[in-house]
């Protein structure tokens, strides 16, 4: 799939991302490069709510590379049907009507995006959110929604707190346990603001790295080790 859509799109961030392979599935975990990767949106519908702002930061095996890390604010590009505005959304991720209309494009922002992914994993807590949300947009600006991969922190989560590698997802955790703050407790985690793209970003990636210790000492070798069942 990833080779078809490659043939289907000319060079620039997209055709790189998709002609650059990620590591794979045997790839050992201190080799593993990652970016982790939050979106704000104005709503969990990726046909119809939009996403705000976006925030990532490069993992290279067990060290975080804030040098590495983006941030940026979209504003709307008029086809997703509403007024640009935020709406009720801001009371959750504190974007306003006017930090929306200052942003940047839409192709500047999946340009970044894609640039910073390339021959990298992407890492997200409850992956479904950025999947489902750049895969919208990026169908909307290149016509081609990539196949993207991911490690997934909430999924980690379930496992850790369901036994761990191999022993599937046995425990019925809390909801509170398996949000990113929730996680990141067990761990001792600093708790820092929510919501703010960026900021999750970098506590996702922290999460990963505590959540990847813990693996270890039950395990977990390699990339494919990860990967949800």
């Amino acid at each position: 799939r990833r080779r078809r859509a490659a043939r289907r799109v000319p060079d620039g961030p997209l055709g790189a991302f998709l002609r650059t392979p990620p590591p794979g599935p045997a790839t050992p975990l201190d080799e593993v490069r990652l970016l982790a990767v939050d979106v704000e949106t104005t709503g969990l519908d990726p046909r119809r709510d939009r996403v705000v702002s976006v925030g990532f930061v490069p993992v290279d095996g067990d060290r975080i590379v804030l040098r590495g890390a983006g941030s940026m604010v979209l504003r709307s590009d008029g086809r997703s049907g509403d007024d640009g505005g935020v709406g009720q959304s801001a009371t959750v991720h504190g974007l306003t009507d006017d930090d929306v209309a200052h942003g940047s494009g839409v192709a500047e922002v999946l340009d970044r995006v894609l640039t910073a992914l390339t021959g990298r994993v992407l890492l997200a807590h409850y992956s479904t959110i950025e999947v489902d949300f750049l895969g919208v947009l990026c169908r909307r600006v290149y016509g081609v929604r990539p196949p993207l991969k991911a490690v997934d922190t909430l999924e980690l989560q379930r496992r850790i707190l369901g036994g761990g590698i191999g022993m599937g997802f046995t425990a019925d955790p809390s909801p509170d346990e398996l949000r990113l703050w929730g996680a990141r407790g067990r761990y001792g985690l600093p708790r820092y603001r929510a919501h703010d793209a960026a900021v999750d970003a970098l506590a996702c990636a922290e999460l990963y790295l505590a959540q990847v210790a813990e693996l270890r000492d039950r395990g977990a070798r390699v990339l494919r080790d990860l990967r949800t069942p």
